[in-house]
């Protein structure tokens, strides 16, 4: 027992004594502040800011202390070990008088967590925003690609845009890295180009390992002056840049005279549709050396690739056998 803990011990012990007249005032002294608390389940309280008699009182609402005039005098005895802090904080069950003050003085906050998937258009990772739990202020307006996809830990009362200038200073310092170490021979100017063509690349496929390869695709395509064709990118264009989930695009859809329509449209689209994981941009920045100009989806969820149109088509028609369509258009880098 620390020298501090028996002083406190017997400062409890002498109130106790001088207020309730008895020997017993030390046993129970001892039982207020090193004994279980009352709470029956360890979970999170949050604390607010203020005096140990309005700590006290919300503490006792959550029923982690038994009564505040005990806390009271605890805290001020041992206020050499710090001030108590506002915040959400996770209480064991049945804390002690001192484990609680230890927790106020020096416990980490309860740690919420708000995951950005890859390939999520800007409006979708507002709404994910939005319905964080404990956040607080309006999600301020962000552009599609800005913010890094990952985990991101956060505190009760985190302000949203405090959260997004954190995720955005990620986005720029891994692109800045990736483009720093990009393949020499890379026929893209900027780091801009290489985000953007990476939210495409995301988009395409799901298999980690066609990644390098469908960019080496694209690549190859821009080099020659060929649309991208990207379903992805016209089906960003087609909602307004809500979503690139392909739900059927129609004539109109693929004639639509959008920038960001790939098969109207030459060249990169103006910006990212998605907010591209590492992994698209290392594929983007480290494409596969291929000749390869086309590619469509196969039976086995990954893609079959083509050097020639009159190969891609025939890719395309055993597509379209497995899936039972005949109708609009080309898949995927599609029709030449």
């Amino acid at each position: 027992m620390s020298r501090l803990t028996k002083r406190l011990l017997i400062a409890l012990a002498v109130l106790v004594a001088v207020l309730g007249g008895s020997a017993v005032g030390v046993g129970f002294a001892f039982s207020r502040y090193s004994g279980p608390g009352p709470l029956a389940v360890t979970g999170p309280v949050l604390v607010p800011r203020g005096t140990p008699e309005v700590v006290g009182h919300a503490l006792a609402d959550a029923g982690v202390i038994s009564d505040v005039w005990s806390f009271r005098i605890a805290a001020y005895l041992t206020n050499a070990k710090g001030a108590l802090r506002s915040g959400e904080f996770l209480f064991p069950e049945h804390a002690s008088l001192f484990a609680t003050l230890t927790i106020l003085r020096r416990g980490a906050e309860v740690q919420h967590k708000l995951t950005i998937p890859e390939g999520l258009t800007a409006y979708q990772i507002t709404q994910i925003f939005d319905r964080a739990p404990v956040m607080k202020g309006e999600m301020p307006p962000i552009a599609d690609g800005a913010l890094l996809p990952d985990t991101y830990a956060y505190v009760y009362g985190t302000a949203r845009a405090g959260l997004v200038v954190r995720a955005k200073l990620l986005m720029d310092q891994k692109l800045a890295q990736i483009w720093a170490a990009r393949d020499p021979a890379l026929a893209l100017t900027t780091p801009q180009q290489l985000l953007t063509l990476a939210s495409i690349v995301e988009r395409e496929t799901s298999r980690p390992e066609e990644r390098a390869h469908i960019a080496g695709v694209f690549l190859n395509r821009l080099k020659r002056g060929m649309k991208l064709q990207s379903d992805p990118t016209t089906a960003y264009a087609a909602s307004g840049g809500k979503t690139t989930n392909d739900r059927g695009l129609t004539r109109a859809d693929l004639d639509s005279a959008n920038p960001y329509n790939t098969y109207f449209a030459a060249g990169l689209p103006p910006g990212p549709i998605v907010s591209p994981g590492v992994a698209s941009m290392q594929a983007v920045a480290h494409p596969l050396a291929t000749d390869d100009l086309y590619f469509v989806a196969d039976a086995t969820g990954g893609h079959a690739f083509a050097k020639s149109l009159d190969e891609h088509q025939r890719n395309v028609a055993r597509w379209r056998a497995q899936e039972g369509r005949t109708s609009i258009p080309c898949p995927a880098a599609r029709c030449g």
